[in-house]
């Protein structure tokens, strides 16, 4: 090979070595604690219903489940994701095959409120009973958008 071949090569492999060392690295994933849930019916221009997530036109209610969040981090957490059991008052799975109940976009530090829309069949009967829910975002932004939009 001549010089310039191995030049290249050597620069090539420089900047691919560097690169590593300059890119930002994904902010690791923050626990959110979630606290006294609760539910309630939509009202006014959210209680239209819908379809459920899988695709299904039969009849939906709509929902939402509050409680609180508790961010121990010290910093704001963003896109967390909310992962809980939702169950019927006949102990079916209201979301069966899937155990991600929703997002929250923004989390200060500190205890915050916080609110999630779901859609369940209107074929099952309430009242609902809301079981290992816990949350867990990033301490850094992860989408192109503004989270300073949704701050309070």
């Amino acid at each position: 090979m001549s010089v310039r071949v191995l030049t290249v090569l050597f620069i090539s492999c420089l900047l691919w070595l560097t690169s590593f060392l300059i890119t930002p690295q994904a902010s690791a994933l923050t626990s959110v604690d979630l606290f006294d849930l609760d539910y309630e019916l939509c009202t006014g221009d959210n209680a239209q219903g819908g379809s459920v997530s899988s695709g299904s036109l039969s009849p939906t209610n709509c929902f939402f489940i509050t409680g609180k969040a508790k961010n121990t981090s010290g910093k704001p957490v963003v896109d967390a994701d909310v992962y809980g059991r939702i169950y019927d008052a006949n102990n079916n799975p209201v979301m069966a095959n899937r155990s991600r109940v929703g997002g929250i976009v923004y989390v200060p530090p500190g205890v915050s409120d916080f609110k999630i829309r779901i859609s369940i069949p209107t074929t099952q009967p309430t009242p609902l009973k809301l079981e290992q829910f816990k949350a867990s975002g990033f301490a850094g932004k992860v989408r192109p958008y503004y989270y300073d939009d949704f701050k309070p």
